[in-house]
């Protein structure tokens, strides 16, 4: 999978990899959780804008595609920011990282909630909120460093369940913004994310055993990227993690103009839909480290071109589509899961951070992507078929080719 110039000492993808011991250190467990909080309120707080893209559109008097991109924005920030704030990782320590990406989240939390009013001010908001989802970047790493090669696969399914926090923005944003006042939600999220920073601050402490990296920042991002396993990851990231963000950012948008559901109704199926992504995520790592996770990614990637072909007819009973949407969330959260669990296996462990950037903003630009192809097509001609059709071309492709070339590349 690596070539001999670069990693040399890398464990191939078509062998287990042989921890030294399998033991779990003490305080490991704490950690994972710290880590798990952050992440969750970090990605809460990136979400805050999809279940409002509604209420955005009717407003505002936004397009299809403004309100795609309104609630796209987050996203690519947030999967781009990954990249240095991944690097910043190798370097500092999730110690130092975790508490400062939760405080400067909170100034465009408030800003969003109270001075956003138009178009133009809530991309400008976005923008900055997509700091919330660069948290992912700093926790693998962490954990990495936390446990064994054996158990990394598993821990690192259990640190995405922090990706639910997409899943109480769902469930709240449009409840409280309904029950209180429009910037309530904002106002929450900032209490919330004040209150784990100083937690981490007291309680947060890196793995005795972490590398720390040396060399200039860019010079390590530029490595990670020149890694074979950095860029096939990065596809296959931005494939399984990808299509979980679009749905969790579009879907109630797709559902209200799809199905003429209420804004509330449409946030609450679409929780529905992200708390089944996450239970899954740990699955895929559990079974990757079980099994392997080439033939994991496999199996989830043919599930998905399965159920995307079959959203593509547009049913017009909802609940045949509800049954697509899950069974899709179900295999894009265990596919999420298993490429982490490769790298685990594959990436350097002073690299781990940057490697973790580059394949992190791969996904996340995976899931900036088909909103605005949705809200495009949506406008154009009144039907998201097309959008479908593409996504079940693009998960045949990523099975197809996680079975021959990542199974085959060292043969």
């Amino acid at each position: 999978m690596v070539s001999s110039h670069e990693t040399p000492t890398s464990p191939r993808l078509d062998t287990p990899a042989v921890a030294t011991s399998n033991a779990i250190p003490r305080g490991a467990a704490l950690q994972l959780l710290l880590a798990t909080v952050g992440f969750g309120v970090n990605f809460w707080a990136w979400a805050l804008m999809g279940p409002l893209g509604p209420a955005y559109k009717t407003l505002l008097g936004l397009t299809p595609f403004q309100q795609s991109l309104v609630v796209a924005v987050p996203v690519i920030v947030g999967s781009l920011g990954r990249i240095p704030i991944g690097g910043l990782t190798d370097k500092l320590g999730a110690r130092v990282m975790f508490p400062a990406v939760s405080f400067l989240t909170i100034l465009p939390v408030l800003y969003v909630g109270h001075l956003a009013t138009s178009f133009v001010t809530l991309l400008i908001g976005g923008f900055f909120l997509g700091l919330g989802g660069t948290a992912f970047a700093v926790g693998v790493p962490f954990v990495n460093a936390w446990f064994p090669p054996a158990r990394r696969g598993f821990a690192l399914g259990i640190f995405g369940v922090g990706m639910g926090g997409t899943a109480i923005s769902a469930f709240t944003t449009v409840k409280l913004a309904t029950s209180h006042s429009a910037s309530f939600p904002f106002d929450v999220v900032a209490v919330v994310l004040a209150i784990y920073g100083a937690l981490a601050l007291l309680l947060l402490r890196d793995a005795a055993g972490r590398t720390a990296s040396s060399g200039s920042f860019w010079a390590r991002i530029a490595t990670a990227m020149r890694l074979k396993v950095t860029i096939q990851l990065s596809v296959l990231y931005a494939v399984g993690f990808g299509g979980f963000v679009a749905f969790s950012v579009y879907l109630p948008t797709y559902l209200k103009n799809a199905y003429h559901l209420t804004a509330d109704d449409a946030s609450s199926r679409t929780a529905g839909f992200v708390v089944l992504a996450v239970v899954a995520r740990p699955v895929g790592g559990w079974l990757s480290d079980r099994f392997h996770p080439v033939p994991v990614l496999t199996v989830c990637f043919t599930v998905v071109f399965a159920l995307a072909a079959v959203a593509a007819l547009q049913l017009t009973l909802l609940p045949g589509a509800t049954l697509a949407f899950l069974g899709m969330a179900a295999a894009l959260g265990a596919a999420a899961g298993g490429v982490f669990a490769l790298v685990a296996r594959v990436a350097p462990a002073d690299k781990v951070g940057s490697v973790t950037g580059v394949v992190g903003a791969a996904g996340g630009l995976g899931g900036f992507i088909p909103p605005l192809i949705m809200g495009y097509f949506y406008g154009l001609n009144g039907t998201y078929t097309i959008g479908f059709v593409l996504l079940a071309l693009l998960a045949g492709a990523a099975a197809l080719y996680t079975w021959t070339a990542m199974r085959t590349a060292n043969a």
